[in-house]
């Protein structure tokens, strides 16, 4: 049912992905029973704490509930979840406005981190920046690692609600954050500012400076619009074809 899961994303954390992206698309539906422990951990190829941990994950979400002596069962939809493609009409103003709800939402996670981030979660955050740089090398899009990196930003916080909200805004605005750096990844100098970006907004977490945090990653999103407002009309043309499918993966 599953493959193996592995890469530089906590592992915790894209296990939960792949059963809440089951359980969103209606694959595990409501009443069914989730794999048992020891069916995951063969399937996915990770250790039964970190099932346990994205369990524990999707719990707190209110999409499965375990039932003593019976495993886990996924939980009816308690509210019908935000359609944010649906708020924009149009490519260039459906991710430029993306930009906006990010640059509020993770200028703040930047800010909490500065305070927060443990020395194990600055060394997460360099790894992540690596992963990116990686993933570009290979001829990837560094979607996946990009919203990793903006993810172990939110966990330093220690706040779960942020946690939640930051996982679930990357996720549901895969598809600009693709356009995004399919524009960024067309000129070199582009490529570059966004690198010297994200490593400014580390900088100013690990010097744990909130105000500077907060202004880099504001700046970053800021930059980010300012580079797809100068897009000429042929990148947006070609990017109405574009597959962001989130199943498909980058």
């Amino acid at each position: 049912m599953f493959s193996k899961v592995s890469g530089p994303v906590r592992l915790a954390d894209r296990v939960a992905a792949i059963l809440s992206e089951e359980i969103e698309s209606g694959r595990l539906a409501a009443g069914d029973k989730l794999p048992t422990e020891v069916e995951l951990v063969k399937q996915l190829g990770v250790s039964r704490t970190v099932i346990r941990e994205a369990v524990s994950r999707l719990r707190s979400a209110g999409l499965v509930e375990p039932r003593q002596g019976r495993g886990v069962f996924v939980m009816p939809r308690r509210t019908r979840p935000l359609d944010l493609e649906a708020e924009a009409s149009g490519t260039k103003a459906k991710v430029l406005q993306i930009a906006e709800v990010r640059r509020g939402m993770e200028g703040e996670a930047a800010s909490l981190a500065a305070t927060r981030a443990t020395p194990a979660d600055i060394e997460r955050m360099r790894q992540a920046l690596t992963a990116i740089d990686e993933a570009v090398a290979a001829g990837g899009d560094g979607v996946d690692e990009d919203l990793a990196f903006h993810r172990s930003i939110a966990e330093s916080t220690g706040n779960p609600v942020m946690v939640s909200t930051v996982r679930y805004l990357g996720e549901v605005l895969r598809s600009g954050i693709r356009v995004t750096r399919a524009n960024e990844a067309r000129r070199g100098d582009f490529i570059e500012a966004v690198r010297d970006e994200h490593h400014e907004i580390l900088a100013a977490i690990e010097s744990g400076d909130a105000r500077a945090a907060r202004s880099a990653v504001r700046r970053h999103m800021k930059h980010a619009a300012s580079r797809l407002q100068d897009a000429d009309d042929g990148f947006w043309t070609e990017t109405d074809d574009v597959d962001v499918d989130p199943e498909k993966g980058s």
